[in-house]
């Protein structure tokens, strides 16, 4: 689950990340208001405004804007909210922004990257940091990889100060910088563990320029990201709480509601499969013989009847959709009981598209069994001897008018 930049901005600060002031808007005048009572209350004279969308390279797409009064920034939210934005991540046709964080601005002498994620090759959390901070982290990991630093984290001891220090120093900061960077990367580690998040990150992490008040500048963390793993979300109900609904299209309103992980695609094949790996291989075996997915739909280890009429129903709503494939490995829930749940949820929906059928596992042959006996009553259906055969059918099928 993500959440958005200011609010991930105010979990940090929760854990004691120095934190620029900033306030949410939903609307221009809102805007407004929240510059003029930074520049009241914290003497601002320079904020940024910028849209809270679930998706990077906002800078990019005019997402984040600087502005020096409260009109500046009613009238830079005006624009905002008035059209999608688009960015490298959102696609042609954009989002729409809903909200914005107007931010105190800060003078800038040097940007870092600072983060924690998961390393699966490991099994532990790694704290991620570079002194190439405020661009994608990808473009820097793939062009300058000697720039990544990555410290491995013991989850049941946290990030030591040795260790803390230690990045900082590689980094390159001296003097007080040096504490005040182990600090927020002992926190950073703190808030990932105890939030049970997936990925955090602060980019950029700045040095400000240095001012009578604070000769070796400030280090602050001025733009967030955070991740939450899904399935720990019952230990944080007040972290589920900040989920925004106006995030998620009604697609996605709708898997959440049976429990399905459901992704739109670009493709034009629409893909029903239960685990996350098995839908991957899926979607790749469709680019494999030249068409394109979709979707991604996993559907868990034990669907029922309903959960997978509203899967075909939820990728059916997609109007680039001109065929399925369903790939399931039944185990949990028997290929019998599934091969029943799909025709049934068939038949009630009416399908108009080619429909192809791969089933594997425990009382597959009844289950083919039972998909064969009813092509009679549904002439899209194919079946799929194996994952191979059955993209071969479906990239087949979307070629070819359908016989109704």
């Amino acid at each position: 689950m993500k959440i958005h930049e200011y609010q991930a901005r105010e979990l940090l600060a929760k854990f004691g990340v120095p934190v620029p002031p900033g306030i949410m808007a939903e609307t221009p005048e809102a805007a407004g208001q929240a510059f003029e009572k930074m520049n009241k209350e914290n003497g601002v004279t320079l904020g940024v405004v910028k849209a809270q969308v679930h998706a990077g390279g906002r800078g990019k797409g005019g997402g984040v804007k600087l502005v020096r009064s409260a009109q500046e920034a009613v009238e830079v939210s005006k624009v905002m909210f008035s059209k999608p934005l688009v960015t490298p991540q959102t696609g042609p046709a954009g989002v729409p922004v809903k909200k914005v964080l107007v931010a105190s601005g800060v003078d800038i002498a040097k940007e870092y990257y600072l983060g924690m994620a998961v390393d699966r090759a490991s099994g532990s959390p790694v704290l991620i940091a570079s002194n190439q901070g405020g661009v994608d982290i990808e473009e820097v990991a793939h062009k300058t990889p000697d720039a990544i630093l990555r410290e491995p984290v013991n989850p049941n001891v946290g990030l030591t100060s040795y260790q803390a220090r230690k990045v900082a120093y590689q980094l390159g900061f001296t003097g007080k910088q040096v504490n005040a960077a182990a600090k927020i990367m002992g926190q950073l580690t703190e808030m990932f563990l105890k939030t049970d998040a997936s990925l955090v990150e602060i980019n950029p992490l700045v040095v400000t320029k240095p001012t009578a008040e604070h000769p070796e500048g400030q280090v602050l963390a001025i733009d967030a990201k955070v991740t939450f793993d899904e399935n720990a979300l019952f230990r944080h109900p007040e972290i589920k709480q900040l989920e925004d609904p106006d995030e998620l299209t009604p697609a996605e309103h709708k898997a959440q509601k049976f429990n399905l992980s459901y992704i739109q695609l670009d493709g034009n094949i629409g893909c029903l499969v239960n685990g996350a790996g098995l839908a991957m291989a899926t979607m790749d075996i469709i680019k494999l013989h030249g068409q394109e997915p979709a979707n991604f739909l996993d559907i868990g280890g034990s669907a029922t009847e309903e959960a997978v009429t509203e899967a075909f129903k939820i990728i059916l709503e997609d109007k680039a959709v001109k065929g399925i494939l369903v790939n399931i490995f039944g185990g949990i829930a028997k290929c019998d009981l599934i091969a029943r749940a799909i025709i049934a949820s068939a038949k009630s929906i009416g399908f108009k598209v080619p429909l192809v059928v791969r089933l594997e596992g425990t009382n597959v042959d009844a289950a083919r069994k039972l998909l064969a006996e009813a092509t009679a009553d549904l002439p899209t259906m194919q079946i799929g001897t194996d994952l191979t055969d059955a993209a071969r059918k479906i990239t087949s099928a979307v070629l070819e008018p359908v016989k109704a």
